[in-house]
C-alpha cells in the first residue's frame, strides 16, 4: 500500500513539475512575443545560474515565502493572462518614434549607397581620362619621329589643348569627387546619429515595459507556481 501511495505521489509530483515547466515556457513565450513587438532587446546571463550566492538568496526567499504561505488559507489558483501593453500614451509615441527612426535609417542607407555609387563612377571616369592621356602621349612620341618640325609643333599645340581640357576636366572631377566625399561623410554622420537615437529610444521603451502590468503579472504567476512546487516537496518529505 505504501509503495502504491509512493508511486501515486511520485507521478503526481512529476506531472506537476512538467506542467510547471510548460507553464514557464508559455509565460516566457508571451514575454518574448511582446518584447519583439516593441523592439526590445532581451539578454540572459547563464553564469548567474551557477552563482552560489544568488542560489542561496533564492533559497532564503523560498523559505520566507513558504513560511508566509502557511499562514494563508489555501485558495484555488486562477490562471491570469498577461495584460496587454497599453497602446496609448508614451508607449505609443515611443513606438511611432522607433518606426520613424527605422524609416529614416533606411533612407540614409539608400542615400549612402547612391553617393558611394556616384563616387565610384567618378573614379572610373577619371581613370579612363588618364588612360586616354597616356595613349595620346604615346602617339605624340611616335609622331615626333615621323613628322617634320611643323607637324610636331602642331601636335604639341594639339597636345597642349588636350592637356588644358584634361586639366579642366580633371579639376571638375576633383571638385565633384570632393563634393561626393563631403556628402558621404555627412550622410554617415547622420546615420550614426539616427542609430544612436534609435538605441536610446529602444532602451527607454524597454524600461517602460518592465514597469507595465504584464511584467508584474508574469512575476506573480511564477511566484505562485514556485509556491506549488514547495508545497509538493513538503508533502513528499512527509
Amino acid at each position: 500500500m505504501l509503495q502504491g501511495l509512493q508511486a501515486v505521489v511520485h507521478s503526481e509530483i512529476e506531472l506537476e513539475l512538467i506542467n510547471h515547466a510548460h507553464t514557464n515556457v508559455l509565460l516566457l513565450r508571451q514575454l518574448f512575443t511582446q518584447a519583439e513587438k516593441w523592439y526590445l532587446k532581451l539578454q540572459t546571463d547563464i553564469s548567474e545560474l551557477e552563482n552560489r550566492e544568488l542560489l542561496e538568496q533564492v533559497a532564503e526567499f523560498e523559505k520566507a515565502e513558504f513560511a508566509s504561505s502557511n499562514k494563508k488559507a489555501t485558495a484555488e489558483l486562477i490562471k491570469p493572462k498577461l495584460a496587454p501593453i497599453c497602446e496609448g500614451g508614451s508607449s505609443e509615441l515611443l513606438n511611432k518614434e522607433i518606426v520613424r527612426l527605422h524609416e529614416e535609417n533606411e533612407k540614409l542607407k539608400a542615400r549612402l549607397k547612391t553617393i558611394e555609387t556616384q563616387a565610384t563612377s567618378a573614379l572610373d571616369e577619371k581613370t579612363k581620362v588618364e588612360r586616354a592621356m597616356k595613349d595620346l602621349q604615346k602617339i605624340q612620341d611616335v609622331q615626333k619621329e615621323k613628322q617634320s618640325m611643323q607637324d610636331v609643333s602642331h601636335l604639341e599645340q594639339s597636345l597642349a589643348n588636350l592637356k588644358s581640357e584634361f586639366e579642366k576636366s580633371l579639376g571638375d572631377h576633383a571638385t565633384n569627387q570632393k563634393c561626393l566625399e563631403d556628402n558621404l561623410i555627412s550622410t554617415k554622420h547622420d546615420l550614426l546619429k539616427v542609430q544612436e537615437q534609435l538605441s536610446l529610444t529602444e532602451k527607454e521603451l524597454e524600461m517602460k515595459f518592465q514597469q507595465t502590468g504584464a511584467y508584474r503579472n508574469m512575476k506573480d504567476i511564477l511566484t505562485k507556481k514556485n509556491e506549488q512546487i514547495r508545497d509538493l516537496r513538503k508533502k513528499l518529505l512527509r
